[in-house]
């Protein structure tokens, strides 16, 4: 079958294209048509069809022993053309929508249908949406689109028997749709009502293959059959091992509305670490595990990567990919050029042919009904564009200057139904000698497009545009009534070319005819791949040496008729139907496209009525026809002697050109007179096939490897069946040019004669720059191809055509591919085209329009991916479009052997138009970038098709610590340690070892001292307290606590009151009488559910034996709506504080010693962890004199504070610093900001306050609510310039985009740049650094961030790439040491490296308070000892990461100082891929990466990453965040996301401090309780 052609290597598979087929009587052949088209219509079964036309075709075909005949029909078929199924009956009540036969194949569907049944059982996870989702909000998503051509009656079984014809029959075969209803059985596809995986036992019983799997197991199986390159082996996190993995889990899902503890008997399935998998959400993410459990490849060998540049892994090429094996191609010479007419030019044709033949008709126009409205004769057209001419060059005039000089750049704006005119401007524009640049009518402001066409009219000096009258009228106008500017285009002034507006040339005036010339003619726009628009200048020259060609190569004769399908602006519409025409007196019937949308059948019907010779059409037009000419039996094709198809290089044409054929041989189409031509805007035509009176080679056919093709080399296929691509020819090369073939990338080398290359031609009749790029022209229109030794090939210079294609037997050209269309993916090649062709192989097609699909690549992590976007179509299910998408990324897979990255559908006439039908492929990618396409559904599989990551890293075996300290020795790094200034000489007061001396010394020594100062919303002075006042409230409470409440020393009691001086002087009361007070939060009164739960947990942890209140919050504890939430009856004894007899305490009780507990600090960690930790009097006084000494605090101070007062740092300013130093405390409940924003600020300017303290949720609120009120602000005489700490009280990595963005907005108001810092303090240790009033400033350093990743700290310069801004986090306090160890070995580091944070000092915690006897588990977080080094110093874990640095500023004491930089919570990091990971890094990305993403957290569910993002926005715009959040994911972080969750604003919980709940949001996601927009799984 395949012959060799004469160098031994190219191996082609020709055939005579009038095939097999065509020896069929025509009577069969159009039996066979109406039975393709009764089966489209729905109106024969697919088995009645089989055996109707196998009765039909058996008597032609030999009987092959014991092999289905369907199959061998269609083996038959394949060596064919095809025979092809005539859509529909045409009419216009229905959209026209049947396959495209520009992508059909036959063969290529089966080949799809045989790769999908080897993915028969495998499932896919669905994603999961909220309803309103689905609504679709077009008003235009119900209409089918115009362009589209897709058939809504395709049954979904279409050759179903013919690929499973080895199983049993289709009826008792559970289908693809079977099993893919399976894993979505009862899923309703909202969030809130979950579904179940788990299948009906002993159903889905295969032919002999019990495959009754879990959806996860099958997925897993899928995933492993597609391209999954895992590089290595993850843990089996999943808890299920080989023997389980086949048991059955019924799984119950809770139900909204059903109380929680509502469920059905059957046990949960359940992951390693225990946690209950009974939500969708879960058995979902489950599936995932277990798709992920199984790489397709072997694990790599071990591998660490030690230095910081994190290898990408390096795509080598594959060994055995197959190489071109023949000699080194020599140009094709087209044959020699003739002159054809003695023409000096184009212009002296349209006079010779105006004045000799003037009643000779030039062009045909139609109306929408097919009738010829006007005929233009080419008298008339020589006149009127002399009108024309003279009218542009003299009438027109500003300031009395014309407005135009020769050479001057004209726009043509005309629609594509007024050909006349257009015709009447382009000539008209030669004779002034302007040049003419046709452009698209502008429908809309916002056309696809529209602002890069602005942009090339600018660049051409395009100052007027010529239109006509009707689409004046019909542009968007301006409030003035003048056309609207367009975006990006140049002021242009509107010119009208209709009859009265052009006068009369005087007798005497007659337009310059010169020789063609090598000035510019005209310009055609082209649009390249990244979607900017190039003029491509043609000079006469080149345009009558082009009309010479074609006249040539077509065998054009005077008079002939010409039917012009195309369009008349650009292209093979312009050459044919206005140039060449002209040139040889031609007459053309145009056919604008508003009538090819109404009659498709109209320019075959034009054909038979003028009897044309030549017809010029696309292969969109030829199956345009196929659907309607049941209709029509009376018309004939037998006067065409040429079919130029205009986009033969489009290698799926060579469908319709066989099904049309096929069905139009009947009619008198002769096969030989069907001439698919490729050309490009550079080199306008390339080659032609020639009509049959040349006496040229009979037409070839190749059927070449896909696989083959992508790494360039052309082998016939033999043994893949599949993934093929059946080429015809595109004919010859043009008369007078010379082609050859180079290696598209890197230097422009000729190729062998079995690799394909680009096209390039050498011709006088091609375009000669792109106009205004001399650059881009250089490598465009003067490329010199040279030899393998690198020498040019030949003197002259050839011209890029952006063609992919080789050089076939009998010099035929053949034409692969577009550059435009070309996608470089892991070093091979793929073509747009042909994966549009795969996808809309995929049956059944009732879920999108076959016309509306778009495919392109995206650069993400160093590679190309590929993206598949189609329209939907109105009335698919969810269940539906979801399976076609799962089997269109398989069918993918398995014939071009590459993974779809993503795959999205959108709602129906939602993507940009090009200007006639199609989609605009560049803009659709444009908006999937910015996150503007609104998806209705997506689909990304970026486990599948990236393949590049890094390496995982390996730990290193057990490097002990001693190794490290040698190590930073000899490496010259010096151990981080760093500690605060000593504490300093005793002061008065310093003598007191407890709180509550201190306060009674006060009350005696400055009783009137004012020491509180509490404001309410309105920023008054609500309640204030000085010492004396203080300490006899604290005596009346300890006199309740020890006679009502009888309670004994060291009882533990809870005090829940609001934010005020009641809970300072209850706190002392408690002091007083011995006993230990705990702070609590007191319950929302309006969300009593979900807080009441926490202050009754903290009540019974900490054993309170009673609990201290107000009279109102103690009604709440027991009232009707607290029943619901916790068991009332429980509560100890509740005392309220409001009235209290005044009484003194008989006496004060003194501790045993100062390491008694003093009081308890409970607090909820961000991982979701509640504990109380003890603090000892000591620590309690020695906490107050370090913070006291760091911002030196006197009697005669003032400072605000506007933090919680429940725990931590916040505790001990509200309570405890006042009483201690005796400054003056403003205290400011947060809260009180929800109704008065700026009620912190009004105060620290009222009080002119110079040390304040905030938490980040207070500075949120303020830059968010107050940053367009600076200037309100500043007229209400609000003023900073007072402040000069302003300290954020903080758990976590300082927030530097929030502190500038608040200095930044509050500058105007006299805030110091300088006075914004953060302070850092943890459960072990409630202050370690605060930057007080006399250090320096706090430093602020670049990292890199993927050294972070491997615990390394390298510091690089601003605004480098990776580089991650790090605030200090304050001055170490005084008495306080740091230093930084190995959390597993716990050595001390150097500073080059992250660690752990340890602390010693003397306000340490002294041990966790808990019931549960947990100790244990915490016992080395207090008192722990390095294991190397100095190991009698005891210290305190802080649980948190960081690093220090020695700075270039001194500190007060004259030593250099030390910074330390906080990183993250250890707790909180994500161990992935070997590697440490910071949520807050990843979530910064995400943040970033699309406008509408307000908020962001991210964790991981054993191996899984699961983003969930709040969308500030539409619902619509759900679905564009997947995509980007995995792209920025990637790109930044190296990590494949797992789970996208898009939810409502406000769902991810933030504590009091303003630090998100991870874990409390992961627990939210497990159990299926965050109402979420949308989840995608990313597979």
């Amino acid at each position: 079958m395949a012959e060799r052609h004469s160098t031994g290597l190219l191996m082609m598979m020709l055939e005579p294209n009038p095939a097999i087929a065509m020896t069929l009587p025509a009577e069969v052949r159009e039996k066979l048509a109406e039975l393709e088209l009764e089966l489209s219509e729905g109106d024969i079964t697919q088995k009645g069809y089989e055996k109707k036309r196998g009765k039909l075709l058996a008597p032609f075909i030999p009987q092959i022993q014991g092999v289905d005949p369907s199959l061998q029909v269609d083996h038959r078929i394949q060596a064919s053309s095809q025979v092809v199924p005539p859509g529909p009956k045409h009419s216009k009540a229905r959209a026209v929508n049947s396959r495209d036969e520009r992508f059909r194949s036959d063969l290529h569907t089966e080949a799809v249908q045989a790769a999908l049944a080897k993915y028969k059982d495998r499932k896919v996870p669905m994603p999961s949406k909220r309803r309103s989702v689905l609504v679709q909000s077009s008003v235009e998503a119900c209409t089918p689109p115009d362009t589209s051509s897709a058939s809504e009656d395709e049954g979904s079984l279409r050759r179903q028997g013919r690929v499973t014809s080895s199983s049993p029959p289709y009826q008792a075969h559970p289908s693809v749709e079977h099993w893919f209803n399976r894993v979505i059985q009862c899923s309703s596809t909202s969030s809130s009502a979950s579904s179940t995986s788990s299948h009906p036992g002993g159903r889905g019983q295969h032919s002999g293959n019990t495959t009754s799997a879990s959806a996860a197991t099958v997925l897993a199986d899928l995933m492993a059959h597609t391209q999954l390159d895992n590089h290595f082996a993850p843990p089996d996190v999943t808890g299920l091992s080989e023997h389980s993995q086949f048991a059955e889990h019924p799984q119950v899902a809770p139900v909204r509305g059903l109380p929680r503890g509502y469920t059905h008997t059957g046990s949960a399935m359940e992951t390693a670490d225990g946690v209950p998998v009974n939500s969708r959400v879960s058995s979902k993410i489950q599936q995932l595990l277990n798709t992920l459990k199984k790489p397709k490849r072997p694990p790599l060998c071990e591998f660490f990567v030690d230095d910081f540049k994190e290898l990408l892994d390096a795509q080598l090429p594959d060994p055995n990919q197959p190489k071109a094996e023949g000699v080194q191609m020599s140009p094709l010479r087209g044959e020699p050029l003739a002159l054809v007419s003695s023409s000096a030019s184009l212009l002296a044709s349209l006079q010779r042919w105006g004045s000799t033949q003037p009643k000779s008709p030039c062009l045909t126009a139609l109306d929408n009904a097919g009738k010829p409205v006007y005929t233009l004769t080419y008298g008339k057209l020589w006149t009127r564009s002399q009108k024309l001419a003279y009218t542009l060059l003299n009438k027109l005039s500003t300031r009395n200057e014309p407005l135009l000089r020769p050479g001057d750049r004209v726009a043509l704006v005309f629609p594509n139904n007024d050909p006349v005119m257009f015709l009447v401007a382009f000539y008209g524009c030669l004779l002034a000698e302007l040049v003419p640049v046709p452009i698209e009518v502008p429908l809309t402001r916002k056309d696809a497009g529209s602002q890069q066409i602005g942009f090339l009219l600018g660049s051409c000096g395009v100052t007027l545009a010529l239109t006509t009258d009707a689409c004046q009228k019909g542009l968007p106008k301006a409030q003035t009534g003048e056309v609207a500017t367009f975006k990006g285009w140049p002021r242009l002034l509107w010119f009208v070319t209709d009859g009265k507006h052009v006068g009369k040339p005087p007798k005497d005036w007659s337009p310059p005819l010169r020789d063609a010339r090598s000035d510019p003619a005209y310009i055609e726009y082209k649009t390249s791949k990244e979607g900017s628009t190039m003029g491509i200048t043609v000079t006469h020259a080149a345009m009558l040496a082009h009309c010479h060609v074609l006249t040539q190569a077509c065998g054009y004769v005077e008079g002939e008729t010409i039917t012009n399908v195309l369009d008349f602006k650009r292209d093979a519409g312009l050459w044919h139907g206005v140039l060449t025409s002209v040139l040889n007196r031609m007459h053309v019937i145009s056919i604008p496209y508003s009538l090819m949308k109404v009659n498709p059948l109209s320019w075959i019907q034009k054909v038979h009525t003028y009897k044309a010779r030549v017809a010029v059409v696309k292969s969109r037009d030829m199956h345009w026809s196929l659907l309607s000419q049941k209709d029509q039996r009376d018309i004939s094709l037998s006067s065409l002697r040429m079919l130029i198809v205009a986009d033969g290089a489009n290698p799926w044409s060579i469908s319709s050109c066989d099904a049309f054929l096929n069905v139009f041989q009947a009619r008198g189409l002769r096969p030989e007179v069907i001439c698919p031509c490729a050309s490009s805007a550079e080199a306008m035509t390339v080659a032609l096939r020639r009509p049959p009176e040349m006496g040229v080679p009979p037409p070839g056919k190749a059927v070449l490897s896909m696989s083959r093709l992508s790494y360039g080399v052309i082998r016939v296929d033999t043994e893949e069946k599949l993934s093929v691509l059946t080429l015809q020819d595109v004919g010859q090369a043009m008369p007078g040019a010379l082609v050859c073939v180079v290696r598209p990338e890197g230097t422009p080398c000729l190729c062998r004669t079995d690799e394909v290359g680009e096209i390039c031609v050498s011709s006088s009749s091609s375009g000669s720059s792109y106009f205004g790029l001399p650059g881009m022209t250089k490598n465009v229109f003067e490329m010199v191809p040279v030899t393998a030794s690198g020498s040019p090939a030949s003197d002259r210079l050839f011209t890029r055509t952006s063609l992919l294609g080789f050089v076939g037997p009998d010099n035929l050209l053949f034409v692969v591919g577009k550059m435009d269309g070309l996608m470089m993916v892991s070093g091979r090649r793929h073509n747009a085209d042909d994966v549009v062709a795969t996808a809309l192989a995929v049956e059944p097609m009732k879920f999108v329009y076959r016309g509306r699909i778009a495919v392109f690549s995206v650069y993400v992590l160093h590679d190309e991916r590929i993206v598949v976007v189609a329209e939907q179509r109105p009335d698919a299910s969810e269940e539906d479009s979801f399976q076609w998408m799962s089997r269109v990324l398989q069918a993918i897979d398995s014939i071009h052997q590459v993974g779809v990255y993503c795959l999205a559908l959108v709602p129906a006439n939602t993507l940009p138009k090009a200007p006639l039908g199609g989609i605009h492929v560049s803009e659709t990618k444009q908006r999937f970038l910015d996150g503007a396409l609104h998806p209705c559904n997506v689909l990304m599989c970026p486990h599948t098709c990236v393949t590049n990551l890094p390496k995982p890293r390996q730990k290193q075996p057990e490097v002990g610590p001693a190794s490290m300290i040698v190590g930073n020795l000899v490496a010259g790094k010096r151990i981080a340690q760093a500690c605060g200034r000593d504490l300093a000489q005793l002061e008065d007061n310093d003598q007191f070892l407890y709180m509550q001396d201190v306060l009674q010394w006060r009350a005696q020594a400055t009783p009137e001292h004012s020491l509180f100062l509490l404001l309410n919303a309105k920023g008054t002075v609500a309640s204030t307290a000085s010492c004396l006042q203080l300490h006899k409230r604290a005596e009346r409470v300890s006199v309740a606590l020890m006679e009502k409440g009888r309670l004994n020393p060291g009882d533990h009691v809870a005090l829940v009151y609001p934010p005020g001086i009641d809970l300072i002087a209850t706190f002392y009361g408690c002091l007083y009488a011995g006993c230990v007070p705990v702070t609590v939060r007191p319950p929302h009164p309006q969300n009593l559910a979900t807080t009441l739960p926490t202050v009754k947990m903290i009540v019974e942890v900490s054993k309170s034996v009673c609990i201290l209140t107000t009279q109102a919050i103690m009604k709440l504890l027991k009232s009707k709506e607290a029943t619901a939430a916790v068991d009332v009856k429980t509560w100890p004894m509740v005392l309220d504080t409001d009235d209290l007899p005044r009484k003194k305490t008989p006496q004060m009780y003194k501790p045993p010693t100062p390491e008694t507990l003093a009081y308890l600090d409970f607090s909820v960690s961000t991982t979701g962890i509640l504990a109380g930790v003890k603090m000892s009097h000591a620590a309690t006084t020695a906490l107050c004199r370090s913070v006291k000494l760091q911002c030196e605090l006197y009697p005669s101070r003032q400072i605000a504070i506007c933090l919680d007062p429940y725990c931590g740092l916040g505790f001990a300013l509200w309570c405890l610093c006042s009483v201690y130093s005796g400054h003056q405390s403003i205290l400011v409940p947060p809260l009180e900001l929800e109704s008065n924003v700026s009620l912190w600020l009004s105060a620290v300017s009222q009080f002119k306050v110079r040390v304040t303290f905030c938490s980040y949720s207070v500075m949120e609120m303020c830059t968010k609510g107050l940053g367009s009120q600076a200037e309100a602000l500043r007229l209400r005489n609000v003023n900073l310039s007072c402040v000069r700490t302003c300290m954020v009280v903080a758990e976590e990595r300082p927030r530097i985009n929030l502190t500038q963005s608040f200095s930044k907005i509050f500058k105007d108001l006299g805030l110091s740049p300088r006075a914004v810092s953060t302070t850092f303090g943890c459960r072990v240790n409630v202050a370690i650094c605060l930057q007080g009033t006399a250090g320096p400033d706090p430093t602020t350093v670049y990292v890199d961030m993927r050294a972070l990743r491997h615990d390394r700290v390298r510091l690089v310069e601003r605004g480098s790439p990776h580089s991650l801004p790090l605030m200090e986090s304050g001055k170490i306090l005084p008495g306080v040491k740091v230093i930084i160890a190995n959390t597993e070995t716990k050595g001390p580091l150097g500073d080059s490296h992250l660690g752990e944070i340890w602390v010693s000092a003397p306000h340490n915690g002294a041990g966790y308070y808990t019931v549960y006897g947990e100790e244990a588990l915490h016992a080395d977080h207090f008192c722990t000892r390095l294991s190397f080094g100095d190991t009698q110093t005891v210290w305190a874990r802080t649980g948190y990461l960081g690093f220090l640095r020695r700075t270039e500023l001194t500190d007060a004491s004259g030593e250099r100082h030390d910074a330390l930089y906080v990183v993250g919570a250890l707790d909180e990091t994500l161990e992935l891929r070997g590697m440490r990971y910071h949520p807050i890094d990843i979530e910064t990305s995400v943040i970033r990466s699309h406008k509408s993403i307000a908020e962001c957290a991210v964790f991981t569910w054993t191996n899984l990453l699961v983003v969930v993002v709040e969308l500030e926005g539409s619902e619509q715009e759900a679905l564009d965040l997947v995509a980007l959040v995995t792209n920025v994911v990637l790109e930044e972080h190296y990590l494949i996301v797992g789970v996208v969750v898009v939810v409502d604003p406000g769902v991810i919980p933030i504590n009091s401090r303003g630090e998100k709940q991870r874990m409390h949001l992961r627990d939210g996601f497990l159990g299926d309780q965050l109402d979420p927009i949308y989840v995608a799984y990313n597979m």
